[in-house]
């Protein structure tokens, strides 16, 4: 029944992600707002990436991110980030549809190499709503902010956006 939820909210959520993806210009990858700042690129690739971590997140109860090996691939293209998206959501969902929800409540950990946990120990659903969900929509959030500040127009995720509303 947990699974069950959290796979809809993934299906829908998917579905919007690939939306946001899909409207990034090839033209706008390089753009950053501060120099401090990860390029729309670099952001739409992390992004991709979330989906790769739910099999870790899923079905281990340590995930070390300094043995975590990820290859981003050609990110000077947004078609090639999106290949990557459709890749990893693929992963995403099996590693999901997989789980149990008597795991959901285990315990699991984040660590670097040691055994000191990065932020403490947590129920793994609350780590997938957060590391893994909630974590998402943030990153789509600067993502819409980045691709507007970029002269892009992002679409709608959860209705029209003010410049839909505007079309007459």
């Amino acid at each position: 029944m947990i699974t069950e939820g959290l796979l809809g909210e993934f299906e829908f959520e998917v579905t919007n992600t690939r939306k946001l993806l899909t409207a990034i210009p090839d033209s706008a990858l390089g753009y950053k707002p501060q120099p401090y700042s990860w390029s729309i690129g670099q952001l739409a690739s992390h992004i991709a990436e979330v989906y790769n971590w739910y099999d870790g997140t899923l079905h281990q109860d340590v995930f070390d991110m300094a043995a975590y090996k990820y290859d981003k691939g050609d990110i000077s293209k947004a078609s090639n980030i999106v290949a990557k998206f459709e890749e990893n959501v693929v992963k995403a969902r099996t590693a999901l549809q997989q789980s149990k929800d008597e795991d959901m409540f285990k315990e699991w950990k984040m660590v670097m190499g040691s055994a000191d946990a990065l932020f403490p120990p947590m129920p793994r659903i609350q780590v997938v709503r957060g590391f893994l969900f909630n974590h998402l929509y943030h990153h789509r959030g600067e993502m819409v902010a980045h691709l507007r500040a970029s002269g892009n127009i992002p679409p709608g995720l959860y209705g029209p956006t003010y410049e839909e509303s505007q079309r007459s």
